[in-house]
């Protein structure tokens, strides 16, 4: 009777893929299975190896883990991020990252972490849009692990432009100063996994880390639903891979070979 009462209110109100809109079966949610294989992922491989994207941060924060889900390339994935930040559809944040948590569970991205902490709106922006798609991506991860969300330890005081056409030195002035830690009781001797939907040159991310670290003592890791930055092949000489699409990782502490593809 369950399935029957699913197939009718699947023919009366049909879901579509968010990526080419295909109709959904009743088992996918929010993808179709070809989408989800299309994805181009960003594989998480250990604390031991280093990634590219957490090399964005190194010598500024008190970074231990950073990476995203899928690399933000092409017409397809900036519409996934485009409906959850534009188009009302944020539970599509939760949905990705809570496959993200599940897929890594075994993995050690998560451990010892104390808090996940979603980067914040302006009161206006989030206002005027109705939520912050960063709260949707933190609760999916909360969901999963278990690790409780602390919002509202830290304000964003500036609504400032869009990055979207700045270069790099100007993403870094457009972010300056424009968060402020108000309640530093919250997050103070923690490992805080901070939360974001894009990455490009991590500007915005560093300017939010760096006003928690510059002011109490933290450890910080970053997750963020898609990177939109440059992705290099790198590896320790020897052991690069060139079958491989994407070698993200190579360890600080040892002179870095890098191929680009």
């Amino acid at each position: 009777m369950n399935r029957l009462v699913a197939d009718i209110y699947n023919f009366l109100m049909p879901r579509f893929c968010c990526m080419c809109d295909r109709r959904l079966a009743p088992s996918e949610k929010h993808f179709c299975v070809g989408c989800v294989r299309k994805l181009n992922r960003i594989k998480y491989e250990g604390e031991d190896n280093h990634g590219v994207i957490e090399r964005l941060f190194w010598g500024q924060i008190p970074i231990v883990r950073a990476t995203a889900m899928f690399m933000y390339e092409g017409e397809k994935t900036r519409q996934i991020i485009h409906k959850i930040k534009y188009f009302d559809n944020p539970e599509i944040a939760t949905f990705l990252a809570r496959v993200f948590a599940r897929e890594n569970a075994a993995s050690d991205f998560f451990q010892g972490v104390d808090a996940i902490v979603p980067l914040p709106l302006s009161w206006w922006r989030e206002h005027r849009r109705g939520y912050n798609q960063c709260d949707f991506i933190a609760s999916g991860l909360g969901l999963e692990t278990g690790i409780p969300v602390i919002r509202n330890a830290v304000k964003r005081t500036v609504d400032n432009p869009t990055q979207t056409h700045l270069s790099h030195e100007q993403r870094k002035e457009n972010v300056k100063d424009i968060f402020k830690l108000v309640r530093p009781d919250l997050l103070k001797g923690k490992h805080l996994l901070i939360v974001d939907d894009v990455i490009t040159t991590g500007s915005t991310l560093l300017s939010f880390a760096s006003e928690i670290s510059d002011n109490i003592d933290v450890k910080i890791s970053v997750f963020s639903l898609a990177y939109a930055g440059q992705m290099i092949r790198a590896g320790l000489p020897g052991e690069i891979d060139l079958s491989k699409s994407v070698v993200v990782h190579v360890r600080p502490d040892n002179k870095e070979t890098v191929v680009m593809p």
